[in-house]
């Protein structure tokens, strides 16, 4: 496992329509049409085995348990090759969004399109877009790491989410995520 940071991506990047299935629900749900919350949206690029998501992935419920009640809307897609990594297949990636307990959609990039198009480099990789699905914010969970003993509070996300609630520019400094590279075809 080589550690990865996300891709600078400009603020202000406007987000890729897509139209993946869920591997929960079996629904196929379209970014513009069925996903956009009121105040933002967030999509986290996210896998089943990687550590990174694994240490992270219940704040990342929490978060979006506090934060759908205010307007914004969640969702996980995976694109990483199952053929190499069987663990990440649409029957792992149902067991896990309900052994978690997802409350968002998890989406299964199949031909890494998605994934291609959002600039995504590893997992998890947390996208945060205003109403007009405008980048608001591109970067970490927080600082806790599984390896740092930094106890996980989802700071940098929910100030993120916070700043567009207030109406407020953007976070200038916004640390990029960490974790395990995509697993390319």
């Amino acid at each position: 496992m080589a550690l990865t940071e996300s891709n600078p991506i400009e603020i202000g990047f406007e987000a890729p329509n897509f139209k993946l299935q869920d591997t929960v629900s079996k629904d196929f749900f379209e970014l513009k049409k069925d996903l956009c919350g009121e105040k933002g949206t967030v999509i986290m690029f996210i896998c089943n085995h990687c550590p990174y998501v694994v240490h992270v992935i219940e704040e990342l419920v929490r978060i979006a348990n506090d934060y759908r009640v205010t307007g914004f809307s969640f969702v996980a897609i995976s694109s990483n090759d199952v053929l190499k990594y069987p663990q990440d297949s649409p029957s792992k990636m149902y067991e896990f969004a309900r052994e978690h307990d997802f409350p968002f959609p998890y989406l299964y990039d199949e031909d890494q399109k998605i994934a291609k198009a959002y600039q995504a480099m590893c997992t998890p990789d947390i996208y945060l877009f205003d109403k007009e699905l405008r980048l608001n914010y591109h970067g970490q969970v927080d600082d806790s790491r599984p390896q740092n003993n930094i106890p996980i509070s989802g700071t940098s996300l929910r100030q993120a989410l916070d700043f567009i609630l207030s109406n407020k520019s953007p976070i200038k400094n916004q640390k990029p995520a960490m974790g395990c590279g995509i697993k390319w075809k």
